[in-house]
């Protein structure tokens, strides 16, 4: 893609820091050698092949078969597609595993267990499952202790669909509040899978995979003894929930859109932006916690945080910026045309609004355009 410099950008657009986003990695990097486990990023933030090859892991995790297909094509050949996966949606893993990647399917039930050894063997393709654990009553997932969980196991073919072992996402940790919330998390969640996998052991089935994975308990662990592999993924960018919960800083968000002040309502102290929700999506995810960010914690074009400043509100096309307390901006203050940066509540969110990364350096000039994917 054409790249042009950082003064002549049309907003919005998605900035990457690069010198914040490379920190980011290398912590996740060290994270997961000093808990001694494998490092299964999941790629379902930053969605680009040129984030997966600064990554550096050889084997990832994704969220569509979509996006298993783009990594594939760029190389990646051990995917595990950590979704619950859909009957309707077997002959396309199936298509996938033909062209020599080794994709890994996750369920939680019965029913999908059996359909999945009769489609493998009517798609005479084989179907590596791991079965999907319950560790926080969050979503998905069979508990640790429920007999359905050896019944899934025999329903599996060791032949069409064989059994890898055990994974599960502790998301109830987005609901902690405290750093000893968070390590109790990281303890409940490996505890599930290590005694789901002993259970399997036990019952005659194999579970050489014990994998575990959120940002939050992966940076908050105390150890991972009887897990296998570790998958995280916002990590990479990091963004305002993830600095709510204490697992970073404002300064380790690598992530921002760049918008330009179109306008101003003065008599309600507002300051109108080209980025609403079309740019920074509609995720409200730390209107729970302590510090309510809107939609969004404002910047200088520099990067400097204002931490008075926050999106208020966002329609499709127009963000509204105005202070927290709702008190005047002052005449002068980001006249037409003064462009801002906005962190996001959700990096995922975000960047889904956008097809492209602008990279910039450590002098805040754009280095490179990184493309990236977006639907299923």
């Amino acid at each position: 893609m054409i790249r042009t410099r950082f003064a002549d950008l049309e907003t919005p657009k998605l900035l990457l820091s690069e010198p914040v986003f490379e920190r980011n990695l290398a912590r996740m990097r060290d994270r997961a050698a000093a808990l001694g486990v494998a490092l299964r990023p999941h790629m379902k933030t930053a969605k680009s092949i040129m984030a997966a090859q600064r990554v550096g892991a050889e084997r990832i995790t994704v969220s569509t078969l979509k996006e298993a297909e783009y990594f594939a094509a760029a190389g990646f050949k051990d995917i595990l597609y950590a979704i619950g996966i859909a009957p309707g949606k077997l002959a396309h893993a199936a298509s996938i595993r033909r062209r020599g990647v080794d994709l890994t399917l996750i369920l939680d039930s019965p029913e999908a267990a059996t359909a999945a050894a009769a489609a493998a063997r009517d798609l005479d393709q084989s179907l590596p499952f791991l079965i999907e654990i319950d560790s926080d009553g969050h979503r998905a997932g069979v508990r640790p202790d429920d007999p359905m969980l050896i019944e899934i196991a025999a329903r599996l073919d060791p032949t069409w669909s064989p059994l890898r072992g055990v994974m599960t996402h502790a998301g109830g940790s987005y609901d902690c509040r405290t750093p000893a919330a968070l390590i109790a998390m990281a303890e409940q969640e490996r505890q599930a899978v290590v005694r789901s996998a002993e259970r399997l052991r036990d019952a005659g089935h194999p579970a050489p995979v014990v994998s575990v994975g959120s940002t939050p308990t992966a940076l908050s662990a105390r150890e991972l003894n009887g897990v296998t592999e570790l998958r995280a993924g916002v990590y990479m960018m990091f963004d305002l929930v993830m600095a709510g919960l204490g697992v970073c800083t404002l300064e380790d968000i690598a992530l921002s859109v760049l918008t330009t002040v179109i306008g101003h309502q003065t008599s309600k102290n507002w300051i109108i932006v080209d980025a609403g929700w079309m740019a920074l999506s509609r995720d409200h995810g730390t209107a729970a916690q302590d510090l309510d960010q809107g939609y969004g914690l404002v910047c200088t074009e520099d990067g400097e945080v204002l931490h008075d400043l926050i999106v208020v509100s966002a329609n499709q096309e127009h963000g509204v910026i105005a202070r927290r307390d709702g008190g005047p901006l002052g005449p002068d203050a980001y006249p037409l045309g003064a462009r801002l940066r906005i962190l996001p509540n959700h990096a995922c969110a975000t960047a889904a609004q956008h097809d492209a990364y602008q990279l910039l350096d450590a002098h805040g000039e754009i280095r490179a355009v990184w493309p990236r994917m977006n639907g299923w």
